[in-house]
């Protein structure tokens, strides 16, 4: 497995923005929002726009998504055995002018209630479940397809030498620090859950996690079951949160699933996370049977997220 690499996402150029203000008057588009002057409703265009307001609408909620875990001091712990530089994200972050109260308190603090997943924090809690994944003590990371001979050795791929906001070199902290103690049963659950999701970034589950959407998810079904949550609201959560990594896959998906007479609220999480679906070859096979429902494809890079949403017009890659 060749590691990838992918650059940190830019932020909107002002120049752009700008620009867009001056062309108003000839010209008005908003990327992911209703219009205000609706279309003449017998113009196809009218349905087509209302139908991908409403997919989207169901996929990515605007509202974001409540997940079934908290989150609690999980942040300092991580910072203080070095598995994040608190610094060197902060920075990060606060370099874009993007290092929000909320972000501060997952990092520096204590996170109270269940945690909220939506377009604009999804990039910043993929990083902390990195970290996670990366950091916690597992079987899954010890004696898995991380360690097989045949890939050269864990510290290759892009999951473990992309984790640059570390201290120190990020292998000093894999599968190192004990943050949760699952039981059997609750270890069993993750590794059965690991092994049926994957990422349309490459054709692997996260029982492999060799880019950072396969350790983060493994982060996030470590915490999960760590506080009891079952397996049905793990494939639950699991599809929501890929959704918001990549929002154009599980679009297109969504649209490919109501060709068929299914809607997104009633498709099985189970299946759409396998590899049938959301690997990088099953969505290739679904992808060209739909037009992408925003003329675009990809999702989320593979490397540290400086950014609020993932921009949905870069295609995934594994790296920064």
């Amino acid at each position: 497995m060749e590691e990838k690499s992918n650059e940190v996402k830019n932020l909107l150029p002002g120049s752009i923005f700008i620009s867009s203000i001056i062309l108003a008057s000839a010209w008005i588009y908003k990327a992911e929002s209703k219009t205000r002057i609706e279309p003449e409703k017998n113009r196809p265009e009218h349905t087509e726009k209302s139908t991908s307001s409403v997919l989207e609408e169901a996929v990515l909620p605007s509202g974001g998504v409540i997940l079934p875990v908290t989150w609690g001091n999980l942040g300092s712990r991580l910072a203080s055995v070095g598995a994040i530089d608190a610094e060197k994200l902060e920075a990060l972050y606060v370099e874009r002018g993007e290092f929000t109260e909320e972000y501060r308190a997952l990092l520096l603090e204590q996170s109270r209630g269940r945690l909220k997943m939506t377009e604009e924090n999804s990039g910043y809690l993929l990083n902390l479940f990195w970290a996670l994944g990366l950091a916690s003590k597992n079987p899954i990371l010890d004696s898995g397809e991380m360690k097989d001979s045949r890939y050269g050795g864990a510290e290759n791929f892009a999951s473990t030498a992309g984790w640059t906001i570390a201290k120190g070199n990020p292998m000093e902290h894999f599968s190192r620090h004990k943050f949760f103690n699952l039981t059997p049963s609750q270890q069993e659950l993750v590794e059965k859950v690991s092994r049926g999701i994957y990422r349309p970034c490459c054709g692997n589950s996260t029982h492999f996690p060799d880019c950072n959407h396969g350790m983060a998810m493994l982060g996030l079904l470590e915490l999960m079951a760590s506080q009891g949550v079952g397996e049905e609201e793990m494939w639950k959560a699991a599809l929501a949160v890929n959704s918001y990594w990549f929002p154009d896959t599980y679009l297109t998906i969504a649209a490919y699933m109501k060709n068929k007479g299914v809607e997104w609220q009633n498709v099985e999480p189970r299946e759409m996370l396998g590899a049938k679906y959301s690997s990088a070859q099953g969505y290739a096979k679904v992808a060209s049977q739909v037009v992408a429902p925003r003329g675009q494809s990809g999702g989320s890079g593979c490397g540290v997220e400086s950014g609020g949403a993932a921009p949905a017009q870069k295609q995934s890659g594994c790296g920064i």
